[in-house]
């Protein structure tokens, strides 16, 4: 079977996209398990430099660099195409037929030439809290029976 790629946002013009490579696992709290597809999981910056970043998530900052890859990775959507021939070749062979396959095609969506690596251990966040400072109380006032 033959798969054509085809590029429809131009040549040289594909939206240029990135890897995030951790180290460990990134585990979801059992109430997000089902809905883990668009669940922010932190939040990326690039504070100074190109390339160095960091990566917030919860209390822990991670910071990664920036790293080409050997080869880029294209990132692809399947199409599945309905050819008339097809459609004839099922309607003489019928529901089961031999030939039911449909035609796939690969559109090209984006273009992966790097990733941001955070190889190192997580920094904790831990803010100063402020320091608990005892009032002075003044001489308790004796108890007067009335």
């Amino acid at each position: 079977m033959q798969i054509k790629v085809k590029c429809s946002c131009g040549e040289g013009d594909c939206p240029e996209w990135a890897i995030v490579e951790l180290q460990g696992v990134v585990e979801a709290q059992p109430l997000f398990q089902d809905r883990i597809q668009n669940l922010q999981i932190g939040v990326l910056c690039r504070p100074s430099s190109q390339e160095s970043f960091t990566f917030t998530v919860g209390y822990h900052e991670l910071i990664g660099s920036k790293v080409s890859l050997k080869k880029p990775i294209l990132v692809l959507k399947k199409i599945k195409l309905h050819n008339k021939e097809e459609e004839e070749d099922e309607d003489e062979e019928g529901a089961g037929g031999v030939n039911s396959s449909k035609a796939v095609e690969l559109d090209v969506i984006g273009v992966i030439r790097h990733k941001i690596l955070f190889k190192t251990r997580p920094k904790a966040l831990i803010t100063k809290t402020q320091p608990f400072v005892k009032e002075k109380i003044g001489a308790p006032s004796p108890l007067l029976p009335h």
